[in-house]
């Protein structure tokens, strides 16, 4: 769990010296561990917003391009999503009587699917920015037999929203000689901030299922 936080905190270092051993084939890290955060319901504890973070922040130092990151990361977003909603339309039914395991939680799958029942399609765009959610949040859409053209929609956009955001914004800031030095910093307050809302909105579901 320490090497798992002190990788987080230091995503810009370990990208760096990994695109050091391999070059051009961190587009293929990068690429799998997106495919992988957004589609497999058993991995929601990989890097999303913070690795994104850091490729930006990465391209400004022109160690890779960022228009070529923000392109195959936003394929990987939306290929993880369709396979997650086309593993929750032929399994998902069956996931909700599973219990708890170490790679599995299943207040987390509740949650998503309450926070769906809630929101609806938006979902699919507003769980893009809300860890945990965002790799559950195709999964139950798929359970709940949203219309695959309406789903697809909502998922190329949102990813596209989501990956530009976050690429962009380590782009433009991530250079900046203060963020530079506070780097750890900024990312340990990238990973608190996009998961407040998911525990908030996890509290208030709690909360109402009492009353």
């Amino acid at each position: 769990m320490s090497d798992l936080i002190d990788i987080l905190l230091h995503i810009d270092i370990y990208l760096e010296a990994l695109f050091s051993q391999i070059g051009i084939w961190i587009y293929v890290v990068l690429f799998f561990i997106i495919f992988s955060e957004t589609g497999f319901v058993i991995t929601p504890f990989l890097p999303g917003d913070s690795l994104l973070f850091a490729v930006g922040a990465l391209s400004s130092r022109e160690f890779i391009c960022p228009w070529s990151s923000f392109i195959l990361i936003s394929i990987a977003a939306v290929l993880g999503n369709t396979l997650n909603y086309h593993i929750g339309k032929f399994i998902g039914p069956k996931i909700f009587h599973k219990e708890n395991s170490l790679l599995f939680n299943k207040k987390h799958l509740q949650t998503t699917a309450l926070f769906y029942e809630k929101h609806g399609a938006k979902t699919i765009i507003i769980a893009r920015f809300l860890p945990i959610l965002r790799t559950f949040a195709p999964f139950v859409a798929g359970i709940g037999k949203m219309r695959y053209p309406k789903f697809q929609i909502y998922n190329i956009f949102s990813s596209m929203l989501w990956s530009g955001s976050f690429i962009f914004a380590g782009y433009f800031f991530g250079n900046l000689p203060f963020v530079k030095q506070n780097f750890s910093m900024f990312i340990l307050g990238i990973i608190i901030i996009s998961v407040i809302p998911t525990i908030w909105k996890a509290l208030m579901i709690k909360r109402s299922e009492k009353t």
